[in-house]
């Protein structure tokens, strides 16, 4: 099974996915985000595109890896990745389903006040990218194409990698880790995924 967290820049996409991944055996994340970087940092700077996904390689890279691996691998990979554009999702995720393979997509919801607030705590201002894309996100993630939409204002990141898996019917390990644990998983999270 492959499962999809979209959302806004901030929605808790990456620690959900880890929360998930610590309590789901054999689970793996796939970040499609590192193909990006890749095609920024190996391109010359006039052949780049202002968002990685604009580029056919990156979609066509994601949707041969996530085949690859499935061809290959027998538990759960969990893949957080923002994607508002309808046509890339059908290369992407269209295909994949296309394919025969069982791929679960969950839009994490949230306002803004929300998401401007996990910004700030991310230490990202009103003129971050991340900021700068908000709108967008969240007008173009309401619509039908990226349904199930979990609405997590009010959810931590255990209750939503919880309700997650109560709709997928996943029995998750159970957390015992301490507060004080949670925390510093959570901080080396953020900080692994600092671009």
């Amino acid at each position: 099974m492959i499962i999809w967290l979209n959302g806004a820049f901030g929605a808790g996409k990456t620690q959900t996915a880890y929360e998930l991944h610590r309590r789901i055996p054999d689970s793996f994340v796939f970040d499609p985000e590192n193909t990006g970087y890749y095609i920024r940092d190996n391109i010359p700077m006039e052949a780049a595109r202002s968002d990685f996904q604009e580029h056919l390689l990156w979609r066509t890279f994601n949707y041969e890896m996530l085949t690859y691996i499935t061809s290959r691998y027998e538990g759960t990979i969990i893949v957080p990745m923002t994607i508002t554009d309808v046509g890339y999702w059908d290369e992407i995720v269209g295909r994949l389903r296309g394919d025969g393979l069982n791929l679960r997509h969950f839009t994490l919801t949230l306002t803004k006040d929300t998401l401007k607030r996990r910004l700030r705590s991310r230490f990202e201002g009103s003129r971050s990218w991340a900021a700068q894309q908000m709108d967008r996100c969240v007008r173009e993630l309401a619509g039908d194409a990226f349904a199930e939409h979990v609405y997590t204002d009010h959810l931590t990141i255990s209750q939503t990698a919880e309700l997650i898996a109560a709709k997928l019917h996943i029995e998750l390990i159970p957390d015992r880790r301490s507060r004080l644990r949670k925390t510093v998983d959570r901080l080396i999270t953020q900080i692994k995924h600092i671009r």
